[in-house]
């Protein structure tokens, strides 16, 4: 069983609401995932900052209600003068945490703006506000889908950590063995901030499949031919997600993972049956 110390380091991701139903929603999903005490939630930022202002202000929101909020910042497509401004927005409203990211290029753009990588973000962050945020970024246990290879992959997370970033979390997984073989390649190159697995539930396959191409995240052959099998019986594919991902949060605990990070999809019932069946 995972120690008691491991089960209060949660924390869940939220995208920002887009209609007035979808904050009357996330505001019932945070309130029952701000029962379990979280160390932060974080608010995801569209390509080139198409969200900007719908994340500003879920994160200013959230923050309020008593738990640290943590906004995604990406940098593609943007200027050092606007994530200046967006630093010191979030700086005036005390919020000192970032996930600091690269981003997507927004769709027809060519440049992608004054930042490359996200270690140029994470660098310039350091640059202009010293150690005011707690940045965490963005790691890939199964290779990032862009990446040439492996090592070179590598290679772009050491820069991030060594440009100053303080947690990494990861893009979700069904392997742990993927996980354990990068934090112990982290390990081996000195690199030693928490490595947060990134978990994502499963509530239904299509979804899942589509996501798992964008991002690079392998569903292994076993795994993809059970969900195919279960058809549109939706309670089949749910009962079986809970068991495979309860089993891999308890995997990663009880092997040192350092916490747990949810996609929630902005809904709290699924990660709520995964965290009572850890306890």
């Amino acid at each position: 069983m995972p120690s008691q110390d491991n089960l209060h380091m949660f924390s869940f991701e939220f995208y920002p609401p887009k209609t007035d139903e979808g904050s009357a929603n996330l505001q019932i999903v945070h309130t029952a995932l701000s029962a379990l005490n979280p160390e932060f939630f974080s608010v995801t930022f569209g390509a080139g900052g198409s969200t900007r202002d719908k994340t500003f202000d879920t994160v200013v929101s959230i923050q309020a209600q008593g738990i640290s909020a943590a906004p995604h910042l990406s940098c593609v497509a943007s200027t050092k003068a606007n994530i200046r401004s967006i630093l010191k927005d979030y700086q005036d409203h005390a919020i000192n945490r970032i996930v600091a990211l690269r981003g997507d290029v927004p769709s027809g753009m060519m440049s992608p703006g004054e930042f490359r990588y996200a270690n140029e973000l994470v660098e310039f962050i350091r640059q202009e506000t010293g150690d005011y945020f707690h940045i965490h970024v963005a790691a890939y246990p199964e290779v990032h889908p862009q990446s040439q290879s492996a090592a070179e992959d590598f290679k772009n997370f050491k820069r991030k950590v060594e440009a100053g970033a303080n947690a990494a979390i990861t893009q979700y997984f069904y392997n742990a063995e993927a996980y354990f073989y990068f934090v112990d390649t982290c390990e081996k190159n000195g690199i030693t901030i928490p490595i947060i697995p990134g978990i994502m539930p499963i509530t239904q396959y299509a979804q899942l499949f589509r996501f798992s191409e964008m991002c690079g995240a392998d569903i292994p052959r076993w795994m993809r031919k059970r969900l195919e099998g279960f058809g549109d019986d939706r309670t089949a594919i749910q009962a079986f997600g809970m068991d495979l991902v309860s089993k891999l949060c308890q995997q990663l605990l009880e092997g040192g993972a350092p916490g747990l990070h949810f996609y929630t999809m902005n809904q709290s019932a699924p990660t709520l049956a995964i965290i009572n069946n850890l306890r």
